[in-house]
């Protein structure tokens, strides 16, 4: 069953949604603010983010900068703004899709299942140079050879593999691997590099050419 994260601030918004999605077995969890997707989040995975932006205190704009830039969840921001430069606005800063209210629940349920779609394809197998990543059978190869791998160094080689040439600072690794809010000091950080790095060259890739270390700030993998 897919879970279904619903942000909205307004009760009746969240009740409509759930009433909607929950038949069609979608497990609906309710919270009427960014701060509470936030903390639901930190200990829970949802598959994807119907996301309210006119919302008080943190809007939707910036919790869907501040989800994207810690968890890799589709967002579909939800808005009764039609204007264009909003809906650029929305997609520029991360959005997956944009929906406006009021709403067809059969246009939202035929949006919802193409962004889980979508991501189902891009996320089974990812490949670079002859390495590949299946995510679904927690594989890393080369050349069809096995490169062992930890748990957190699969989970920074698929970020590095699904975002080439994006610089990723240490605290933002941590949270992705480590999970938002955990505290490790960086050079943990620096040493999982380091030993994926090492295990990449030991199998015949060259690690040094993609995984570079970006000084004072992280690294990235270069395509």
């Amino acid at each position: 069953m897919k879970t279904i994260l619903l942000v909205d601030d307004e009760e009746r918004m969240l009740d409509l949604l759930s009433l909607y999605l929950t038949p069609m077995g979608y497990q609906c969890i309710k919270t009427s603010s960014a701060a509470k997707a936030f903390t639901f989040l930190e200990n829970n995975h949802a598959d994807l983010i119907l996301l309210d932006v006119m919302m008080p205190e943190t809007d939707g704009w910036q919790a869907c900068k501040e989800i994207k830039t810690y968890w890799d969840i589709p967002i579909i921001m939800l808005t009764a703004k039609s204007d264009k430069p909003d809906i650029v606005k929305g997609l520029r800063i991360g959005a997956d899709d944009y929906i406006l209210k009021p709403f067809d629940e059969h246009e939202l349920a035929a949006r919802i299942e193409a962004v889980l779609r979508r991501g189902k394809q891009e996320e089974e197998t990812l490949t670079f140079k002859g390495l590949t990543l299946k995510r679904n059978s927690f594989e890393l190869l080369f050349d069809n050879e096995t490169i062992p791998s930890t748990p957190k160094e699969f989970a920074m080689m698929e970020l590095f593999l699904k975002h080439p040439n994006k610089v990723f600072t240490r605290e933002h690794l941590i949270s992705s691997a480590w999970g938002y809010g955990v505290s490790i000091e960086d050079r943990t950080i620096d040493s999982h590099v380091r030993n994926l790095r090492e295990k990449l060259r030991q199998a015949g890739f060259p690690a040094d050419e993609y995984l570079l270390t970006v000084w004072g700030i992280g690294y990235k993998w270069a395509s």
